[in-house]
């Protein structure tokens, strides 16, 4: 970038892009005045960046200035080459901000994924031979380099300074919500977690749950969840017949179990009975074979 330099509210042309100053949220009413108190107090230390005569960065800090009639500096950068190159360097310079909320830094990523894959894909495509060298010469388009991708949880989780969940929720929230559950987790009404919970639900839903307030959006959320859990959690539910079938087979197999052991116990008794018997015999043919034998 150019060296800043001090330019008088009322004589500098500069053309603010309502596309460009909607892109990143804008201040809530505290910010907004606090900003204005430090400026009015201390005067703009920050210069505003320009793009040709278009207006980047410090939309809020010009207003202010040409409100109060005060002046500030600008600085030009020279290393936009499209309206994508601007977007990028505005989502990285917000997402360093301390006072962006999880929920924003994620939206931002996401916003930053989607120009990214974009501009890759450019990148990769074969070009259009140029009619003659000095057009190519001129194409800046070829000198371009394709930022490093955010095709992963884990990359846009740390360009986000976020977890990989909480990613997938923001994600889903941008995708599924209502605008009314979007401006509420936006302002802090709930929670990322349970706004991608209410997300799920139904638009007529979110919307009721939305206008009925901070309470009902926690409740709906609360029902969500618990919905989630009860197939896991709960114990699959046996009917009564089946169950009471089921101790009956038990009961009936173990007594054939017992019968069929008390059958074996008796066998084995029946032939422990005649092993002995059968050796009382022998002992008592051994003993008259002896007498028969010995001397009077």
């Amino acid at each position: 970038m150019r060296a800043p330099y001090l330019l008088d509210p009322q004589l500098m042309d500069i053309v603010v892009n309502e596309e460009l100053k909607a892109y990143i949220d804008p201040l809530t009413a505290e910010e907004y005045e606090a900003l204005e108190r430090s400026i009015v107090d201390e005067g703009c230390r920050d210069a505003l960046v320009l793009w040709g005569d278009v207006l980047v960065d410090g939309h809020n800090r010009y207003g202010i200035c040409r409100k109060h009639g005060l002046p500030f500096q600008t600085v030009q950068s020279t290393r936009f080459q499209s309206l994508e190159d601007v977007y990028l360097w505005m989502i990285d310079q917000h997402l360093g901000r301390r006072s962006l909320s999880e929920f924003q830094r994620g939206v931002l990523a996401l916003r930053k994924r989607e120009i990214v894959a974009a501009r890759r894909a450019q990148v990769a495509a074969p070009s259009p031979a140029p009619a003659d060298a000095s057009a190519q010469a001129h194409d800046s388009s070829t000198d371009r380099v394709a930022p490093e991708p955010l095709d992963t949880r884990e990359a846009l989780a740390k360009a986000a300074r976020l977890s990989s969940s909480q990613v997938v929720m923001i994600e889903k929230i941008q995708k599924q919500a209502v605008p009314e559950v979007v401006a509420a987790v936006k302002a802090g009404t709930i929670s990322i977690n349970a706004a991608a919970a209410v997300a799920t639900l139904p638009t007529e839903e979110q919307v009721a749950a939305a206008a009925a307030g901070k309470d009902e959006l926690k409740q709906a959320a609360k029902r969500v969840r618990e919905s989630r859990r009860k197939p896991s959690s709960e114990p699959a539910v046996v009917p009564q017949q089946e169950a009471a079938r089921s101790d009956e087979d038990s009961v009936e197999s173990l007594r054939q179990r017992v019968a069929v052991l008390a059958a074996e116990n008796t066998a084995l008794r029946k032939q422990v009975g005649a092993l002995q018997e059968q050796l009382l015999a022998r002992a008592g043919g051994g003993d008259q074979t002896a007498d028969v034998g010995a001397p009077f």
